[in-house]
């Protein structure tokens, strides 16, 4: 069971061929790229990429939630986690701390809200808190995708972001935190050295 709704244009599978002109162009820009088939594979296969004793950070992220991998990695797994690490922190004393556990992890796992045809990952976020480790600070980011988050263009990916993702992240963010989500920041990935980046992308719908 997931929990994405929404219109049938961002929750719809690609067709085998889509996805695979998508999985080439991935590649052709430093990603790697894995295609499974359900949950369970995508948490199998994210676990075994990260070796025991890694300092992991979770970002927040329905995916890994849905997936698993968050309750694998905070909870009791053979990982440091660096979740567990922020949470212990204060917000109001201790925020340069708190960035950079979060921001230079050995892992940091998340996911985007479009992956476009030409190979371009587009994440969106209210604070910004995840992308710098995406971007630059982790040593190694592993991104879990459902397959529905494929769109054409770079503008039919912003289009997802603002017509689908948000309205379903503002209802989290009311119900999680007693306030409304926003589109603060928004990070393009266009190229990466190759083996910083793996993508797992799921043959399901899963996330916002």
């Amino acid at each position: 069971m997931t929990t994405t709704q929404g219109s049938d244009r961002f929750t719809t599978l690609p067709d085998d061929q889509t996805l695979a002109m998508t999985v080439v162009a991935l590649e052709e820009h430093g990603y790697s790229v894995e295609v499974v088939d359900d949950l369970d594979a995508a948490r199998e296969t994210v676990l075994a990429r990260i070796p025991d004793g890694s300092s992991v950070m979770t970002n927040t992220s329905v995916t890994l939630e849905e997936t698993g991998i968050a309750e694998a990695i905070n909870n009791g797994g053979p990982y440091e986690s660096m979740r567990n690490k922020l949470m212990a922190l204060d917000f109001a004393t201790q925020l340069q701390e708190m960035k950079a556990i979060g921001g230079q992890p050995d892992y940091s796992l998340g996911s985007v809200h479009a992956v476009t045809r030409d190979g371009t990952l587009v994440i969106a976020s209210a604070s910004g808190s995840q992308l710098a480790s995406y971007a630059w600070g982790a040593t190694n980011v592993i991104f879990i995708v459902g397959a529905q988050k494929l769109v054409p263009t770079l503008a039919a990916a912003h289009e997802r972001i603002y017509e689908h993702s948000l309205k379903l992240e503002d209802t989290r963010a009311i119900a999680a935190y007693g306030q409304n989500s926003s589109v603060g920041k928004i990070l393009e990935i266009h190229q990466e050295l190759p083996g910083r980046i793996d993508i797992v992308l799921i043959k399901q719908v899963v996330g916002f």
